[in-house]
């Protein structure tokens, strides 16, 4: 929303009433928190989306022939509250509020859990979107062959996943594959020490006190 249809609100395709984005629910334009539509907001552990926020700021910044700034940089700026969408917290706060106040409107899921129990989230995400399955339907195997085609396996491999580009802008584009790096649990091991997830746990801990929001660690 905040990239393509900002630069031209006729490239959405009417036909699929889809429309992704990254803006804080607090900064969303009042014509769509006060429509009917539905929002589906998906939080991901501080820590994995921190490497993830990191390794897109470096495919970008090399796509513009600029050398990344370091991860060390990035977690000091990240764990200030420094970052494209504003402070982390405060983007998971906006939505999970959002989603008590509005729950016929709004729902709030983890990575984790979806990754953990994809198939009852994608029964969950067909009621909450009004297109339950039948039993007839469930019965003949079309929740996994949803699970199976929205894969990320599946899906990084698509040609235009391996190989396409989108542009950011009229200066930048970059490369589709920057956006399926490996999708795992955890992966922040293998990129931050555990002094670094030890203190994004904290803040993060502190931040989201008495919100009854838990985000697993």
């Amino acid at each position: 929303m905040e990239y393509h249809l900002a630069q031209n609100p006729m490239k959405r395709d009417c036909a699929v009433p889809l429309v992704s984005t990254h803006i804080p629910y607090s900064s969303l334009p009042k014509s769509v928190v006060s429509s009917c539509c539905k929002m589906i907001y998906i939080c991901r552990d501080a820590k994995d989306t921190f490497v993830s926020l990191w390794h897109v700021i470096a495919e970008l910044e090399r796509s513009r022939n600029v050398e990344p700034l370091s991860l060390e940089e990035v977690f000091e700026l990240f764990c200030s509250g420094i970052s494209g969408y504003g402070p982390y917290w405060d983007h998971v706060l906006g939505y999970w509020r959002a989603s008590l106040e509005f729950p016929e409107k709004v729902l709030f899921l983890t990575y984790e859990e979806m990754k953990k129990d994809t198939a009852s989230h994608v029964k969950k995400l067909a009621e909450f979107m009004g297109c339950s399955f039948t039993l007839e339907e469930e019965e003949e195997g079309e929740v996994q062959k949803i699970v199976s085609m929205c894969s990320f396996d599946k899906l990084s491999n698509l040609e235009v996943n391996k190989n396409g580009t989108q542009s950011v802008n009229t200066l930048i584009a970059v490369k589709n594959s920057a956006f399926f790096r490996k999708g795992e649990i955890g992966d922040w091991k293998n990129n931050l020490t555990p002094e670094m997830g030890a203190r994004l746990d904290d803040i993060m801990e502190q931040k989201l006190k008495g919100s009854g929001l838990k985000l697993p660690r």
